[in-house]
Parts: C-alpha cells; sequence; structure tokens
C-alpha cells in the first residue's frame, strides 16, 4: 500500500458529501491520500495524536473540513507545523458563515488556510494540496499545468445557445 501525502479530516461522517470533492481532485491527479473522522470535540485524544503524529507518517499536508464551531483545522494547526487547509462545511442553521468566519479567524502565529465553504472550497482545497505538493515535483507540476490548460480551454470552446 502506497504512504498517503495528504490527510483529508472531517469532524464528522455527515461531513463527507463535501469532503469528497477533495478526494475527486487527487484521485484524478494520482496523489495518495487518506481520509477519516477525526472530531475536535467527540474524540480530541486522537484528534491531538492524529496531529502530532502526521508528518511522522510522510503526510505533507492536511486538509481540515469542519461545520459549526469548526475548531477542528485550528485545533490541527495547533499541534503540527504541517500546512493545514481549512474547508468549511455547510451547516443548518449559518449555511457555513460560522464555520467560515471560526476557521478564518485564526490567532497570530497559527495558520490555517482558508477556503470557500462547501463544495467548491473541497475542491480548492485538494488543487491547492497538488500545488504544495508539485512545489518539488515536476511531474505533477505538469499535470496541473495541463488542467489549467484544460481549463482555459473549455472556456475558449463553450458555446452558448441561440
Amino acid at each position: 500500500m502506497i504512504k498517503p501525502l495528504v490527510s483529508i479530516v472531517m469532524g464528522s461522517k455527515s461531513d463527507w458529501d463535501v469532503m469528497r470533492h477533495a478526494v475527486v481532485i487527487l484521485d484524478e491527479f494520482h496523489i495518495a491520500h487518506e481520509a477519516k473522522v477525526v472530531s475536535a470535540h467527540r474524540t480530541p485524544d486522537l484528534m491531538f495524536q492524529f496531529a502530532a503524529e502526521a508528518k511522522a507518517r510522510g503526510i505533507r499536508c492536511i486538509i481540515a473540513g469542519a461545520g459549526g464551531a469548526a475548531h477542528l483545522p485550528g485545533m490541527i494547526a495547533a499541534k503540527t507545523t504541517l500546512p493545514v487547509l481549512g474547508v468549511p462545511v455547510n451547516s443548518k442553521h449559518l449555511q457555513g458563515l460560522d464555520s467560515l468566519l471560526s476557521i478564518v479567524q485564526m490567532p497570530k502565529g497559527v495558520p490555517v488556510a482558508t477556503f470557500a465553504i462547501g463544495e467548491a472550497g473541497a475542491a480548492n482545497a485538494g488543487l491547492f494540496a497538488v500545488e504544495i505538493l508539485a512545489v518539488y515535483d515536476s511531474e505533477l507540476s505538469d499535470q496541473l499545468n495541463q488542467y489549467r490548460q484544460k481549463q482555459t480551454e473549455s472556456v475558449l470552446t463553450s458555446e452558448l445557445p441561440g
């Protein structure tokens, strides 16, 4: 089994509908990854252990999705120097705005890269993880450039009806 380079964690199984969009991107680039539920509130000891051991396990960056109070990305960032990419998950009452504000307002000295609420944020976090890994991997960098070129071509060749 290939060791994962990216870890995708979420506070609850219900976050999977959003976080799976990061997995789709990583799969597209053939990047080894893992996905797991690690709750800041229900399994804090597991969360601290996960964060403390991630670098030694070969993880290069962590994509952390959370809804509501959204403590997971920040608490993980407090326990590791790996890049943490925070994805606010849509919440029932405030549509993810509460999650976004919780993640984006990290105190000085404990950064978390914060993405858009929901599916777009998860997909962009996946792409950002690819960019991080591509800095020192020319083959992956070439794949990323091809991906971007395909995006450009799809816009240039799109036609509107009528």
